[in-house]
């Protein structure tokens, strides 16, 4: 296959293709009529960014625009001429209002120019990746990352054309060995489920920009409130817009945001694949994001606090979360000082059993998979998110009897942790 602009080129023809595309592109897609707030703090973006302002009624919240086409005009076919379909009002699997207002918000909050929304997170990585990559390119990327995206990387890449390689993602020279010449893409997720492993960020940003490499990283537990990847090097940066992004546990949904050059060439997989974000589903993102900042804030009090609870308890084990002592991977620190959002994750002594006598014993928490929603989620990876390792795998990645994976939502404090407590109490 030939080099063309907008290509991807076949492996080994070269690493200058990862900044070859040098056609302008404006930001957005955006309208005239939506509200630009960048510069300004993450909680004024949250409410403010991208928001539709109706020109025929003023309505202060972006409407839904319950359509799935939109009227021909001059632009259209301009659009069609030109090759500019995705910044006009076409069909709603290109682009519609309700999507453009949403990715203007979260392409805002990433300090970036566009962003693409899906319907689900994993519709969002499956696009991206397969965007990125062609037949017989490779991605290095981890088994720590979420189960959908590990089991798409181990049981369909091959079957597309892209071989993967699984390293530990910690490691920088282990990420630095697995690459080869045919390594188009590093996929790493910039805090690990359920353990709370943080990845070298901007080790992995200078190891991308010595071998022209993309970087992709999934950054749904950290949120652009703690963390913005693409400012440590990272190309495009992923979520699972169903958990944190949301918030509620209400929305299905993904996104993707980073350099137009890179999003449009996502986007036009995504008419290919069809995970296009419904206005309903849109305008409750948006919804869910105006408070998002707010949120952050209290899921990372309740979260060190639960964690300081647990640690040193007599019924626990060992605690993952950033903010003890014997955590491990410090550079988080330097790239996230303010907060590590919602998720802790604990050993209990006495194994699985114990940790079901535990969640029998929660009042507040709810028992169900999902994280980053406002009420507090509890589940047991080993069953549940990492069921589909074996035993001896789930070892290799750290996930040891008794594991529990808490994401803690947005109650009062003092209530969470009375309840966590009670629920150890004679275990």
């Amino acid at each position: 296959m030939a080099k063309s602009q907008g290509s991807v080129p076949e492996p080994g023809a070269g690493k200058e293709w990862t900044d070859s595309l040098s056609r302008g592109r404006v930001p957005g897609p955006r309208l005239d009529q939506q509200r630009v707030v960048d510069g300004r703090g993450p909680s004024t973006r949250s409410v403010h960014a991208g928001t539709y302002e109706d020109p025929g009624t003023g309505a202060v919240g972006t409407p839904v625009f319950q359509t799935t086409t939109f009227k021909f005009t001059d632009d259209t076919y301009d659009a069609f001429d030109q090759g500019h379909i995705r910044d006009v009002p076409i069909y709603g699997r290109y682009g519609s209002p309700n999507q453009w207002t949403v990715q203007e918000k979260i392409a805002s909050l990433e300090n970036t120019e566009s962003a693409l929304v899906f319907s689900s997170g994993m519709a969002a990585i499956t696009t991206t990746l397969l965007a990125l990559t062609n037949h017989g390119g490779h991605i290095v990327s981890s088994r720590d990352v979420y189960g959908g995206t590990f089991n798409l990387l181990r049981e369909d890449m091959h079957q597309l054309g892209r071989t993967v390689t699984f390293t530990d993602p910690t490691d920088i020279d282990a990420v630095r060995a697995a690459v080869r010449d045919e390594t188009q893409v590093l996929y790493f997720e910039s805090l690990t489920n359920p353990l709370l492993k943080a990845v070298p960020l901007v080790e992995l940003g200078k190891l991308a920009r010595e071998r022209h490499l993309l970087l992709v990283i999934d950054n749904t537990f950290l949120t652009p409130i703690h963390l913005r990847p693409l400012e440590h090097g990272a190309h495009l940066v992923i979520h699972s817009a169903t958990k944190y992004l949301n918030g509620h546990s209400d929305v299905t949904a993904g996104a993707v945001a980073g350099s137009r050059k890179y999003v449009d060439r996502i986007w036009s997989q995504m008419l290919k694949f069809g995970g296009s974000l419904d206005a309903g589903m849109c305008f409750l993102l948006e919804r869910g994001l105006k408070t998002l900042a707010l949120r952050m804030g209290q899921h990372h009090v309740n979260a060190t606090a639960v964690a300081a609870l647990l640690d040193g308890h007599p019924a626990v084990h060992r605690v993952h979360h950033p903010s003890r002592p014997d955590y491990p991977w410090t550079w988080l620190h330097e790239v996230c000082p303010d907060g590590w959002g919602g998720m802790v994750s604990f050993e209990l002594k006495g194994g699985d059993e114990t940790a079901f006598k535990l969640l029998d014993r929660l009042r507040l928490p709810v028992v169900a998979t999902s994280l980053g929603g406002v009420e507090s989620l509890v589940s047991l990876p080993f069953n549940t998110s990492h069921s589909f390792l074996t035993a001896g795998q789930r070892a290799e990645v750290g996930i040891a009897p008794g594991l529990v994976r808490f994401s803690a939502g947005i109650e009062d404090t003092e209530d969470l942790v009375e309840d966590l407590e009670q629920a150890l109490e004679g275990l």
